[in-house]
C-alpha cells in the first residue's frame, strides 16, 4: 500500500500527534499493512522478528499463550506488541485475536527502536503507553485486595461500555465482543460468577445485552454519574 495511504490510516493515533510530516513519512515507509478477519490469530511472539502493531480498525484481545488467559483488550487507535521493545521474552508469550474484522499496520521492533532513538516524542509516547499498561495491572491487583468479585465485574462492564461504546439517544452501546470467560479472566473471577452478575444487572435494568451488543441505559441526569465511574 502506498506510503500516503498508510499516513492516512495512522491519522488519529495519539502516539503520532507530535511527530512532524517527515517523521511520519519515514515511519509509514517501513510499515506493513494487513486485514485480519474476525476470530483470526495475530502471532505476536512467533514471528521471526518481533513487531509492534497499530490497530486502525476493529478490536483485538491479547492473550497469554502459556495459560490462555486474556490480559487486556485493544481498541482502534491504539497499539499492541510494544512489549517487544522492553521485554522480548514476555512478548513471546503474547498472542492477539481479532474480536472483529480488523486492519493493522506493523513494524519490526528493531526498526521501531531506531525510529524511537531519532524522535524523542515517539519514545516518550511509547513509554507513556507502557506505563499505562503497568498502572492498569496495578489497579487490577488493588481490585483483588479491596473489591469483591461482583463489584469487579460490575465496574469492568461499565468501563468496557464507556471505552468501546457509542452514545445513542438513551444509552451508551458497545459491541458485545467478549465471552464470559474473557470477562472472568479480566476480573479474576469465574464464568459462573460473571453469568450471575450480568443476569442480576440485566434484571435490575442497569444494562441490556444480547449476542451482539451490550449497553448501559442512561437518563439525562444519570449520564454524568456513569462517566464518573470510567
Amino acid at each position: 500500500m502506498k506510503t500516503l495511504t498508510k499516513y492516512w490510516f495512522l491519522e488519529g493515533f495519539d502516539l503520532f500527534k507530535k511527530l512532524g510530516m517527515p517523521a511520519m513519512m519515514d515511519l509509514c515507509a517501513l510499515l506493513e499493512m494487513e486485514s485480519i478477519g474476525k476470530g483470526k490469530t495475530i502471532e505476536i511472539g512467533d514471528r521471526d522478528q518481533k513487531c509492534v502493531f497499530f490497530l486502525k480498525q476493529g478490536a483485538v484481545k491479547i492473550v497469554n499463550s502459556t495459560n490462555d488467559i486474556t490480559k487486556y483488550v485493544v481498541q482502534k487507535g491504539n497499539i499492541f506488541g510494544e512489549l517487544s521493545l522492553y521485554d522480548k521474552q514476555a512478548a513471546a508469550e503474547e498472542v492477539a485475536f481479532a474480536l472483529e474484522d480488523s486492519i493493522i499496520c506493523y513494524i519490526e521492533a528493531d526498526l521501531m527502536e531506531e525510529l524511537i532513538e531519532k524522535h524523542k516524542s515517539l519514545k516518550n509516547g511509547l513509554l507513556k503507553i507502557y506505563g499505562l499498561r503497568i498502572r492498569k495491572l496495578e489497579t487490577r491487583l488493588q481490585d483483588l485486595l479491596y473489591k469483591d468479585s461482583k463489584t469487579r465485574i460490575s465496574d469492568f462492564i461499565k468501563m468496557y461500555i464507556a471505552a468501546f461504546g457509542e452514545h445513542k439517544a438513551d444509552r451508551i452501546e458497545a459491541k458485545n465482543l467478549l465471552s464470559h470467560k474473557d470477562i472472568a479472566n479480566l476480573t479474576n473471577t469465574s464464568r459462573q460468577t460473571v453469568n450471575n452478575v450480568l443476569s442480576t444487572m440485566r434484571k435490575a435494568k442497569e444494562i441490556h445485552y444480547d449476542a451482539k451488543h451490550i449497553s448501559y441505559v442512561t437518563m439525562e441526569g444519570e449520564n454524568s454519574k456513569f462517566k464518573a465511574t470510567k
